[in-house]
């Protein structure tokens, strides 16, 4: 892939929401950019299920901006969160957005946005993952390099931030599929169910390519009850999966179950689950080739966090908008650039990865369940938290120390 005639412009490897948001980005600011990928459209389109990501508004914001707002909310949008917290006295409480989030398919989302990014003139490029050897010579033909994938090894490149990386094995095992025979909540939201000390579980509203379905993301402790869905072999006895799947939702996740359409429940299709585990870890944002040239972490590449709160996608695409936005401010791509990114994103990026290893964590911190708890006694309390998930930061605000806990319960008089 590295080979070729002399390019210049932006090189963003990976066509993901990082790499696709940034490259239509400059595409809109005029910048010349080249997208390299290890997929076409067409195997990002056949492939096996991706993620459970869902976009909050701000993201939705952004795609708008973009010109990629191709699902109306009115028909893919979800309006709120609904919280179960099991135990001897179970919790179950709403909490508002003030606008919509959605979840689209990713093997539906990417292949139509790199259609346009192709339609309006975009140079994409299929072919090998990308390597850290093939980093140098890139940098010499562009005049950035922009890593925006995990895969082909080049996000090692980037030193790992140990101070903000606290986990060196994951603390879930997931198993993610999209299913039929699920009703949908009232209002139409995501389901948030915690099933103490076995996991949790996230019920998602998505569309696919076989229409409205359900993703069930189930994060399994170690040694918990449900971690035998991480390890469950579909293809094996698909029948078999699929009764183990209902019986898990019957014994931790009540809420999800009572919906459940015990005729028509099971596993869209094979293709759909997705089971593994991820480490957490927050990467250096650039590092400085020997021949001066910088090169840019982002998405996967720089900050990697469980998905237990959905903020994943959502941070790639707000750390590609911050970078888009500085290359069209300033086009010397030197430390001080480099620099200028790093502090453009670093506040709401490490909000999400220390929110999200904060919510992973065992024994759970005493002041989150202390929030939880509150949540379920204040509406106020329960929509701030929500909506919190279009600003990370202010929810680390809120989540960062005990004091800070306490110090916001106090403002809502509890």
């Amino acid at each position: 892939m590295a080979g070729g005639t002399r390019s210049s412009g932006i090189a963003i490897i990976g066509s993901g929401v990082a790499g696709l948001h940034l490259a239509l980005l400059l595409q809109k600011q005029q910048i010349p950019v080249t997208l390299y990928s290890d997929q076409t459209a067409a195997q990002l389109a056949s492939g096996r299920m991706l993620n459970t990501v869902a976009h909050h508004n701000t993201t939705v914001q952004r795609e708008e901006a973009l010109g990629v707002d191709h699902w109306d909310l009115t028909e893919y949008g979800y309006f709120c969160h609904h919280h179960y917290l099991g135990g001897p006295q179970p919790l179950s409480f709403p909490g508002a957005f003030r606008a919509p989030s959605r979840a689209i398919d990713y093997r539906v989302y990417l292949p139509r946005l790199l259609a346009d990014f192709q339609e309006r003139g975009g140079d994409f490029r299929a072919g090998p993952p990308v390597g850290p050897e093939e980093i140098f010579p890139l940098s010499q033909r562009h005049d950035l390099v922009v890593v925006a994938t995990g895969k082909g090894g080049a996000s090692a490149m980037f030193p790992v931030i140990a101070a903000k990386s606290p986990y060196t094995r994951p603390q879930r095992r997931l198993s993610a599929g999209l299913y039929n025979g699920i009703a949908p909540s009232h209002p139409r939201g995501v389901t948030m169910s915690i099933a103490p000390p076995h996991g949790e579980l996230l019920e998602i509203p998505t569309y696919s390519a076989s229409g409205h379905v359900t993703a069930l993301l189930f994060e399994n402790v170690p040694g918990g009850d449900t971690e035998v869905l991480a390890d469950a072999k579909y293809d094996e006895d698909p029948a078999a999966f699929d009764r183990l799947v209902f019986e898990k939702l019957r014994a931790h996740h009540p809420e999800v179950f009572e919906r459940v359409e015990v005729k028509r429940f099971g596993l869209t299709r094979p293709e759909d689950l997705l089971q593994g585990a991820v480490t957490p870890v927050l990467r250096e944002d650039y590092v400085t080739l020997p021949s001066g040239r910088v090169v840019i972490a982002l998405g996967d590449a720089h900050s990697l966090v469980d998905p237990i709160v959905g903020q994943g996608a959502n941070s790639a695409s707000y750390s590609a908008w911050e970078l888009g936005t500085v290359i069209a401010e300033d086009q010397i791509f030197d430390e001080r650039f480099a620099r200028k990114v790093a502090a453009r994103r670093a506040d709401r990026v490490q909000a999400i990865s220390d929110w999200t290893n904060l919510m992973i964590a065992l024994p759970p911190a005493p002041h989150l369940l202390q929030l939880l708890g509150a949540m379920s006694q204040s509406p106020a309390v329960a929509d701030e938290f929500t909506d919190n998930f279009n600003a990370p930061e202010r929810q680390w605000d809120i989540l960062a120390t005990p004091e800070r806990t306490s110090a916001f319960l106090a403002r809502h008089g509890m």
